[in-house]
């Protein structure tokens, strides 16, 4: 999908993998609910279950690693919401970690309490490094690794912790989730660094799409070796 259109041929490949294809997006903002609901309206039905994404992910690997912990959340009102389902407590101030999507919320105010934490040697969690993705016109949206680069430069730091692609948090709870080896499995993306990288480092075959490029007839080797 690309600018709320699906791509040619995309159709065609849910319907004919079925409950061997799992999305595995960068997506840092909504629930798998949410997208599984947009994609409905374009014709796909796709249980949330078979969709992951690197906001929801990020929190459930937070609360593993950080239980109970008062988090300084840059998140979507859905996302807090879940995090406080994971056991995390967020906060504005005295936090135990700070953790960032994409946030549309974000303000000066935000960037100085986070970048102070950071500072003071609270951990930096990124779900998705992505600074932007396309939008309909070609415009640059601003991403959650867009947020994560503004606090890192006022803390003055160059290191956090990433979970989205190319890391292999994603990638790893796909396969299980088709309960398949990476060498099994093939990543169809439009991203090389993300999408190619990402799966490659795993062992998994990738396919790269290119919006406009693509003829109805692109994914049917990709369906046939899945």
């Amino acid at each position: 999908m690309s600018g709320g259109v699906l791509l040619p041929g995309a159709r065609w490949l849910v319907e004919n993998l079925g409950d061997r294809m799992v999305i595995v997006s960068n997506d840092a903002e909504h629930m798998p609910d949410a997208l599984s609901h947009v994609l409905s309206g374009l014709g796909v039905d796709l249980d949330p279950d078979d969709i992951v994404l690197a906001g929801t992910t990020a929190i459930e690997e937070a609360a593993k690693h950080f239980s109970g912990a008062r988090a300084m959340l840059m998140m979507s009102p859905e996302l807090k919401d879940f995090a406080r389902e994971k056991g995390l407590r967020p906060t504005t101030e005295d936090c135990d970690l700070v953790l960032v999507g994409r946030d549309r919320s974000f303000t000066y105010d935000s960037l100085a309490r986070a970048a102070a934490a950071i500072a003071g040697g609270v951990p930096l969690w990124l779900s998705c490094p992505d600074t932007s993705h396309r939008g309909p016109a070609g415009e640059p949206v601003p991403e959650a690794g867009a947020i994560g680069a503004a606090i890192m430069a006022a803390a003055g730091v160059s290191i956090c912790h990433v979970v989205g692609k190319p890391e292999p948090v994603l990638f790893e709870k796909a396969c299980a989730r088709l309960g398949l080896p990476p060498d099994r499995v093939v990543m169809i993306g439009d991203n090389r660094a993300t999408d190619g990288a990402g799966a490659e480092a795993l062992g998994m075959s990738f396919v790269e799409v290119r919006p406009g490029e693509l003829g109805p007839g692109l994914f049917e080797p990709a369906a046939e070796r899945a």
